[in-house]
C-alpha cells in the first residue's frame, strides 16, 4: 500500500477536490479493501486549526499488572486479561464498588485510540451499574491529530480487531461481578462499525449499539446474532443516509430486531464532546437510547 498516496487522496477529499465516490474506488485499490476505504472517508473531517498534532503516551501499567483505583464510587483503571496466544491484552475498565453482580458492557474506540473521551464514556456506563470495559486496540497508542489517526486505522487489521475484542468480552464474563452469558457492545465512528462486526461475529453479544459506524453490506448485516440500535447524523459527510438505510432494510428482512435515528442537522462524531462536531441535543437522545436499549436487552 502506498501510504503517502492514500494521505493525498484524503486530503483531497477533505478539501472538495475529489468527489467521495471518486475517494473509495481509488482508496479501495490503494488499501485493497472496499471496507477500509469506506472506514477512512466515513472518519475524514474537516482539517481545521482545532486539532494539535500530539500523540499522547498510554498509561497503562507494567505487563502483568492490573491497576483499579476508586474514583467516586468506581473502580476505574487498566485492566490486563490474556490473549489466545499467551500474550496479554489490556483496556481500560470501570465498575460501580461492591462485588454485586451488574451486567456488562464493551465500549469500542474512535480511530483516536483509547482517549480520555473514550474513558468518560466507560465510566458513564458504571456510573450507570455496568461493568464497562473499552479493549486497547491500538496497544497504548492514543492520538488527537487526523492525520496519525489515520495512520493507525490504515495498520489495524478489522478481523484482528474482533478477535481481540472477542477476547475482552470472555475476560469481563468470567468476572465474578458480571452478571449473565452475553455483553453489550457498542461503539463510536470505527468502534460503530467493529460493534457491528462483533454482533455478527460472537453470540456472546446480547445487544449492539453503532455510533455513526460504517454500515455493513446487507448480506453481513443479516449475519448479526444480536439486536441493533444504530446512531447516524443526517449530515454525516462520509456515511450517506441511503448506505444506513440497506443495512436497516436488510435487517429487517432477516427478522433481526432493530432500532435506528437518524439525527436531523447532525454530523459525523456528533457524541464526541470534546469534538467541534459536538450536538448536544443529539448526543443526549442516542445517550438515553442506549441505556434504554442495554436494559432491555441484557441481564442484570
Amino acid at each position: 500500500m502506498d501510504r503517502i498516496y492514500v494521505m493525498e487522496l484524503v486530503h483531497a477529499v477533505q478539501t472538495g477536490k475529489l468527489s467521495r465516490r471518486e475517494f473509495v474506488h481509488r482508496a479501495a485499490l490503494a488499501v485493497g479493501s472496499l471496507a477500509s476505504a469506506n472506514l477512512l472517508l466515513a472518519a475524514c473531517q474537516p482539517i481545521t486549526a482545532e486539532s494539535p498534532a500530539v500523540v499522547v503516551e498510554s498509561d497503562a501499567p507494567a505487563t502483568g499488572a492490573t491497576g483499579l483505583v476508586e474514583e467516586g464510587g468506581l473502580l476505574v483503571g487498566v485492566a490486563e486479561y490474556p490473549d489466545t496466544d499467551d500474550g496479554t491484552l489490556m483496556g481500560y475498565l470501570a465498575r460501580p464498588v461492591g462485588d454485586e453482580q451488574l451486567p456488562a458492557v464493551i465500549v469500542i474506540q474512535e480511530w483516536w485510540g483509547v482517549d480520555d473521551h473514550i474513558k468518560d464514556v466507560t465510566r458513564r456506563f458504571a456510573q450507570e451499574g455496568y461493568v464497562a470495559l473499552a479493549p486497547d486496540l491500538y496497544h497504548g497508542q492514543v492520538v488527537s491529530e487526523p492525520d496519525e489517526a489515520r495512520k493507525l486505522v490504515m495498520e489495524l487489521d478489522m478481523d484482528e480487531a474482533v478477535r481481540e475484542i472477542q477476547q475482552a468480552i470472555s475476560y469481563l464474563l468470567d468476572q465474578p461481578e458480571v452478571a449473565g452469558d452475553q455483553v453489550g457492545v457498542v461503539g463510536f465512528c470505527m468502534g460503530g462499525r467493529l460493534a457491528l462486526m462483533t454482533a455478527r461475529a460472537a453470540d456472546t453479544v446480547g445487544a449492539a449499539v453503532a455510533f455513526y459506524g460504517t454500515p455493513l453490506s446487507p448480506e453481513e448485516a443479516q449475519e448479526i446474532q444480536a439486536p441493533v440500535l444504530g446512531l447516524y447524523g443526517e449530515e454525516d459527510g462520509g456515511i450517506p443516509v441511503e448506505n444506513v438505510e440497506a443495512m436497516q432494510g436488510a435487517l429487517e428482512e432477516a427478522n433481526i430486531e432493530n432500532s435506528f435515528t437518524i439525527y436531523p442537522g447532525a454530523q459525523h462524531a456528533f457524541f464526541n464532546d470534546m469534538r467541534p462536531s459536538y450536538n448536544a441535543e443529539a448526543a443526549a437522545d442516542a445517550w438515553q437510547q442506549t441505556l434504554d436499549w442495554f436494559s432491555t436487552h441484557l441481564e442484570g
